[in-house]
């Protein structure tokens, strides 16, 4: 590694607004009752979960754990079910679902009522598809080329994208769904912090020698971007935290860029630039 290692972190980097403003709810929810409840973690990124639970932000498995608390229903979305089972226990909801994400819920209920075949672009199982795809029936979920093209011709079809989903994977599902579907309307629901993440890495990724993405395996929103930074740059490395980085990465190494998934919180962040700057970094651009 070159003595002298220039940093470039991106600039936004990190927590996008709907996780910041999902995780500054439950502490405030938390403070004011003593504690609040959570279906699920709030956020892909475990050491996120571990420190909102110091501040009583309790992860249950259902509803039935939820004792004289608020309820607090998480960023990625909820289920129709779960707000109706909420709703006859007469469960204080505290809502912290992305906005953006309330928009996709929107889009996809008007696109059922113009009578089209709905389509999901997202990943299997993923909490926000789930969501999505509970609030109309019978909605396809497509998360690859190849299921887009095993898919047979439709007359009439409406398509939605998670809102994390890779900008080129969209447009080469859209492609494809464009020469089967006749009547294809598409809502571009990929949310602009996922853009502009997703854009800052590629004017980041052929300018370093490295780039490191910061977030946790459990988060496809990082997956994504360390694909996105692979596809530019083959020294690319996804890290849960500083003592995953290892100092063999930076041979003959001058330059290092870095980015993080929108569930990875500022002091995860700090803690790679400070690591990197005690691998012997000299200047932080």
């Amino acid at each position: 590694m070159s003595s002298v290692l220039k940093i470039m972190v991106a600039k936004d980097a990190g927590f996008c607004f709907g996780v910041r403003d999902a995780i500054e709810k439950a502490r405030e929810v938390a403070r004011e009752h003593g504690k609040v409840y959570m279906l699920g973690d709030i956020v892909h990124n475990e050491r996120v979960v571990k420190d909102l639970a110091k501040e009583n932000v309790n992860v249950v498995d259902s509803l039935e754990q939820v004792k004289d608390a608020p309820v607090l229903f998480r960023a990625h979305g909820t289920i129709p079910e779960i707000w109706a089972e909420a709703g006859k226990k007469e469960l204080e909801i505290v809502d912290a679902t992305c906005p953006l994400v309330h928009e996709i819920h929107d889009e996809i209920k008007k696109l059922h009522l113009e009578g089209r075949k709905l389509i999901i672009i997202g990943d299997h199982g993923h909490d926000e598809v789930v969501a999505i795809q509970a609030q109309v029936p019978q909605a396809i979920i497509i998360a690859s080329i190849k299921e887009a093209e095993a898919l047979p011709r439709m007359k009439k079809a409406g398509v939605v994208s998670q809102s994390t989903q890779m900008i080129e994977n969209v447009q080469e599902i859209i492609g494809i769904l464009s020469m089967k579907i006749y009547d294809l309307r598409f809502v571009n629901t990929v949310c602009f912090p996922t853009r502009r993440n997703q854009s800052q890495i590629k004017e980041i990724a052929p300018n370093a020698d490295v780039m490191i993405i910061v977030g946790s395996y459990t988060s496809a929103n990082t997956k994504r971007l360390h694909e996105v930074s692979l596809s530019l740059n083959p020294r690319s490395y996804m890290v849960e935290n500083a003592s995953d980085i290892q100092e063999s990465w930076f041979d003959k190494a001058e330059s290092v860029g870095i980015s993080a998934g929108a569930s990875s919180p500022d002091d995860l962040i700090e803690e790679v630039v400070e690591h990197l700057n005690n691998l012997h970094v000299k200047s932080r651009v």
